[in-house]
């Protein structure tokens, strides 16, 4: 029985990953009970699953807090430049990425790149937060906003996104935001024509012709702007948003920082980290 409980308590932690489960059988303990001529092993209760899957899921806590420990020294932050006083704990705050990835950026500088979508109300109220970390950050924090391109419709608002940045109108991203979020207005529609319509509209009432919208929107800065922001959710696994990338090397987010606050002083100190070794 004690076998049979684990199986499901595993089975269902496996479903909640998106792995689907073998079924749980158990064999026979004799051959009349192959043949069926013995009752049926009674279902387990309410009360001794959850007793189960409570024990694999210490079991699985247990597992993946020595891994993060384990992550935290094969990146190679020595103990003495990890961030200051022991604030922040991998895999807690943070998560060590292996293998490191590489990035675009210059000698001396630290690259944090922000994944984001108009859409999401998590990344519409940080947006004030990022507006005024951009303009305090260090220096040789080298700092991206990549749109997610899940699907038909963000792959539109990201071109939304991309073509304000190379008509270096980067202030209209967050009026943008309050257009899906506070207006209905969701900058982007069934087909591609329909979105460049609303975008359109929405460029010219603050300033923008259509003519060099429309150069952009298709030339090919955008459309390079696109692919690449495509290859690196690809190549982070994003799969929620807001989510921070931070040098290539940690991945965190508004919730395992703590809060808004908490996000920024962690961004800094990690960056902090970064460039002094």
């Amino acid at each position: 029985m004690k076998k049979l409980l684990l199986a499901l308590a595993c089975s269902a932690l496996l479903t909640a990953c998106g792995s689907k489960p073998e079924p749980v059988t158990e064999a026979p303990a004799s051959a009349d009970a192959a043949a069926g001529n013995t009752a049926a092993t009674p279902a387990p209760s309410d009360a001794e699953l959850k007793e189960a899957a409570a024990a694999t899921q210490e079991s699985v806590a247990d597992d993946v807090t020595a891994s993060d420990a384990s992550l935290e020294r094969m990146v190679g932050v020595p103990e003495n430049v990890q961030l200051p006083g022991g604030k922040w704990k991998a895999g807690t705050h943070y998560r060590p990425l292996l293998p490191a990835q590489p990035t675009s950026t210059g000698p001396g500088e630290v690259e944090v790149i922000e994944f984001f979508w108009l859409g999401c109300p998590h990344c519409y109220e940080l947006q004030p937060y990022m507006d005024g970390w951009k303009q305090k950050k260090a220096s040789f924090v080298k700092f991206t906003q990549e749109h997610v391109m899940w699907g038909p419709g963000h792959r539109a608002q990201g071109r939304l996104v991309y073509t304000l940045e190379t008509l270096k109108r980067e202030d209209l991203i967050t009026k943008a935001f309050e257009q899906v979020h506070r207006r209905g207005n969701n900058l982007a529609a069934a087909n591609d024509d329909q979105s460049l319509q609303m975008q359109l509209a929405f460029v010219k009432a603050n300033g923008i012709s259509e003519a060099d919208y429309k150069r952009e929107y298709n030339g090919f800065t955008v459309t390079s702007r696109l692919k690449r922001a495509e290859e690196l959710g690809k190549r982070y696994r994003v799969d929620s948003v807001p989510t921070f990338v931070v040098n290539g090397k940690y991945i965190t987010d508004v919730g395992m920082a703590g809060g808004p606050e908490q996000l920024i002083q962690l961004l800094n100190d990690l960056a902090a980290s970064e460039k002094s070794h």
